[in-house]
């Protein structure tokens, strides 16, 4: 979908199709069948942007052969789909039962991260619709926090020169302009925009950046108009923006009983307590765990902040709520003003599949109705904070 700022840009809105598990070329054409466009119909929008996620393989497939990504623009195209952005976290295999840590690899130290990142920007700038001003492909935030020293650190300060390099040589043969945002998780390298800001602040500026999720943003206990401010200071971009709500917990004691209700065995539910803000390390044991069980287990204290992205418009039963009025603080710090703060906006709940069972859905319409909702829902988000759909696109019809 997409909307205008009042300074006349263009803001695309899409979601995330890491939900799926497809991970090969007729998979993914299936996905668009069974979810996408119910999902662009029952919205009754003329248009719906993917922040497509390709796995490795299909990734290298695609920028090996041109006639295999001119016929995914086509499918795309007949289906009233758009891509101008590319999720390149997961590397592989996100759907699987068991998925926790394995996400961080391969890492930013490694070649088989560029490798994949490079293939990503190439699929990606035959996919850009023609008046698309730039692409953009979210990643990890460098890696897991451990191991770290200053070997692995210098590896990924090479990592990502060379990333830079092969972005510029991207643009030189396609004409096509491709930014790549690392997206600050807890746990990881860069957890809060403060370390992202001392991190990777040296990066290529131009083409380098950060990927905001606000669900992150939420579990770091980030004030959002500070944080947007501590990322302008430090010269950094916000490349792109995964619209993205986290459960909070105000009484984690009184809450222990439905929280367990949400311990599950695919994904990493990273848990911070409100003194994580103020500590030396947002990791620091006394305020964070890397999993719901193992903070039910140190009985932290609270109020907590979870790592599992609930849909927007369905927040967790209560005693749980979700951090909503994270996203707004941060929509209104990126759009409010004279100038839109960024133009890639993805809404990435992932978590479909392992919501408690009474909050699953059950079949492939339920998943693409829940879905269609949590765009409507951002889409009315956005228009709250001044942004507004152009004539004929069929959004907020």
């Amino acid at each position: 979908m997409r909307l205008r700022h009042a300074d006349g840009s263009t803001v695309h809105l899409g979601y995330c199709t890491n939900v799926h598990p497809a991970e090969d070329l007729t998979g993914i054409l299936g996905q668009l069948d069974r979810y996408a466009v119910p999902v662009r119909r029952a919205l009754d929008a003329d248009l719906l942007g993917l922040g497509l996620w390709l796995a490795a393989p299909v990734a290298a497939e695609l920028a090996a052969d041109p006639a295999l990504r001119r016929r995914l623009r086509a499918e795309l195209t007949v289906r009233g789909l758009e891509v101008v952005t590319l999720n390149g976290f997961p590397y592989a295999s996100f759907q699987a039962p068991v998925v926790k840590g394995a996400v961080y690899h391969p890492d930013w130290t490694t070649g088989d991260r560029l490798a994949y990142t490079l293939h990503l920007a190439r699929v990606l700038a035959d996919l850009l619709p023609d008046d698309a001003a730039r692409g953009s492909v979210s990643t990890l935030p460098l890696a897991w926090r451990e191991p770290w020293d200053a070997d692995r650190a210098a590896a990924a300060r090479r990592r990502l020169g060379e990333l830079a390099t092969g972005l510029s040589a991207v643009e030189r043969e396609t004409g096509r302009p491709i930014r790549v945002g690392f997206e600050p998780e807890p746990g990881c390298i860069v957890e809060s925009t403060g370390q992202a800001g001392a991190v990777l602040s040296a990066m290529d500026t131009g083409r380098l950046g950060v990927c905001l999720d606000l669900a992150h943003l939420a579990c770091a206990w980030e004030e959002p108009v500070e944080a947007l401010a501590r990322l302008e200071s430090a010269g950094l971009p916000v490349v792109k923006v995964q619209v993205s709500a986290a459960v909070e917990a105000a009484d984690p004691g009184d809450s222990a009983e439905t929280l367990r209700r949400w311990v599950e065995p695919r994904f990493l539910h990273q848990t911070r307590a409100a003194g994580c803000a103020s500590a030396a390390d947002p990791a620091d044991p006394a305020y964070a765990a890397d999993d719901l069980d193992a903070a039910l287990d140190a009985r932290l204290p609270g109020p907590w902040r979870v790592h599992y992205h609930v849909p927007l418009h369905a927040p967790p039963e209560p005693p749980l709520t979700s951090t909503l009025p994270v996203l707004r603080a941060a929509l209104a710090g990126l759009f409010a003003g004279p100038t839109a703060g960024c133009d890639h906006l993805d809404v990435e709940t992932y978590t479909w599949g392992v919501l408690p069972a009474a909050r699953r859905p059950r079949t492939d319409a339920e998943l693409a109705a829940g879905i269609a909702a949590e765009l409507a829902f951002a889409r009315d988000e956005l228009v709250a904070v001044g942004l507004a759909a152009p004539a004929g696109t069929g959004v907020g019809r």
